[in-house]
C-alpha cells in the first residue's frame, strides 16, 4: 500500500492466519476474510502522546507519527491484527527540510507513552528519502533524533557500534555517561541488547527462569527473548542473568536470532562446508557440540571474524564492546539498519 506520507509492504504470507481462523470459527475460509490495510497521519492525540514520549526519553522527533492498521473482517466481525511471522517494512517519506543526517531511528510509541527502538534505515530514492522501517509488530512509529556519545568510547576501536547502538537507544551507559565497553557482559544485559536491538515487543508474565524475579529490571527482555525463542535456560533450566556470557554462548543466542531476521535463510546456499568454515581456527576443536552450527552461521554470515584470524576463544567471556559489534552486525548483514 502507498500514500504520499508512507508505503507498506506486506506480504499475506506474513499474517498469522491461524489466530484469526481460530477467532472468526473453524469452518471459515482464509479467502472469504478481508483484509484492509490503512497508513493514519498524526492527530493531536497521537502527537501529544509522541511530545511526552521524548520528553521521558529524551529524544527529538524529527517526523511526526505515522500509525500503521491491518484489519481482518469476515462477515460481520473484524479483528485488528498487530503481529507478524516475520519482520515486515515499512518506508516513511521524510518531509522537505528535514535534515536527515539527524533520524538516528524510529521508535514505536505504544497508547501507554511506552517507547521502543524499531531498526531503522535512511535511504536515497529517486533523490527523494525515506527511512525504512521494519518490525515484527503493527503500531504508531515516529522518526527521532538521539545523540550518544559515550565518555569512555574516544579513540576506542568500537566507538562507531556503541554510540551508533546508544544514539538508536539500544544501549546505554552508566550514570557517568561511560559504557566500560572492555568489561565482560553478563547474560541479562547480552540479552537486553539482543531484544532491544532487534525492537521486539516487550512480553511480561510469569517467567519461564526460577532464578528471575518478576521485579528484576531484566525480567522483561529475558521473558521476551524466551517468547521468540531466543533463549532456553542454562542445563540447570535456570537463566542465569548475573553470570559473565562465554563467546560460544553468545554465538548461539545470535544464530537464533539469525533465523528471526531471516539471514540464517539466506545462508541456505552457502557452499563452504563446516570443515573448511572452522579450519582456519587452532581452537575450534574447544567448540562445544551443542555451539558448533551456530558458531559455523555466524562465521559465514560475516557476524564472527574470531578473537585473532587464527582464533575463535569459544569458552573467553565476551565484552561489553565485542557485543554492541556483533549484535550491529546482525542487524546490519539482515539489512534492517
Amino acid at each position: 500500500m502507498h500514500s504520499d506520507i508512507a508505503s507498506y509492504m506486506l506480504p499475506v504470507s506474513q499474517i498469522k492466519t491461524a489466530p484469526l481462523l481460530n477467532q472468526f470459527g473453524k469452518k471459515t475460509k482464509l479467502q472469504e476474510i478481508v483484509f484492509e490495510v490503512e497508513i493514519a497521519a498524526s492527530t493531536a492525540e497521537s502527537e501529544q502522546l509522541a511530545e511526552q514520549a521524548a520528553i521521558a526519553g529524551e529524544f527529538t522527533i524529527l517526523v511526526h507519527p505515522n500509525h500503521f492498521t491491518v484489519k481482518a473482517t469476515y462477515r460481520n466481525k473484524t479483528i485488528e491484527v498487530t503481529s507478524f511471522e516475520s519482520y515486515v517494512e515499512r518506508t516513511i517519506a521524510v518531509p522537505e527540510g528535514v535534515d536527515c543526517s539527524q533520524i538516528t531511528t524510529a521508535v514505536v510509541i505504544e497508547a501507554d507513552g511506552d517507547t521502543r527502538h524499531v531498526p531503522t534505515k535512511v535511504v536515497v530514492e529517486g533523490g527523494k528519502y525515506y527511512a525504512k522501517v521494519n518490525s515484527l509488530t503493527n503500531s504508531r512509529f515516529v522518526l527521532v533524533g538521539h545523540s550518544a556519545q559515550f565518555a569512555d568510547m574516544a579513540g576506542h576501536w568500537a566507538r562507531e557500534a556503541v554510540n551508533d547502538l546508544g544514539s538508536r537507544m539500544i544501549i546505554q551507559g552508566n550514570s557517568s555517561g561511560c559504557f566500560n565497553p572492555n568489561q565482560s557482559i553478563t547474560r541479562a544485559e547480552y540479552i537486553d541488547a539482543i531484544v532491544k536491538g532487534l525492537g521486539l515487543k516487550p512480553q511480561s508474565g510469569i517467567t519461564p527462569f526460577p532464578d528471575v524475579n518478576s521485579a528484576d529490571w531484566f525480567n522483561c527482555s529475558a521473558n521476551t527473548a524466551y517468547t521468540y525463542g531466543l533463549i532456553s535456560g542454562l542445563a540447570d533450566g535456570k537463566f542465569h542473568p548475573a553470570d559473565f556470557i562465554t563467546r560460544e554462548q553468545a554465538f548461539e543466542i545470535i544464530a537464533k536470532a539469525m533465523k528471526l531476521t531471516g539471514l540464517k535463510a539466506k545462508l541456505a546456499s552457502a557452499s563452504d562446508s563446516a570443515e573448511q568454515t572452522l579450519s582456519a581456527f587452532i581452537d575450534a576443536g574447544l567448540i562445544s557440540g551443542w555451539a558448533k552450527s551456530s558458531v559455523i552461521d555466524c562465521l559465514q554470515a560475516g557476524i564472527i571474524v574470531g578473537m585473532t584470524g587464527t582464533e575463535l576463544a569459544p569458552k573467553t567471556y565476551i565484552s561489553k564492546a565485542e557485543a554492541a559489534i556483533i549484535v550491529r552486525r546482525l542487524l546490519m548483514k539482515s539489512g534492517l539498519i
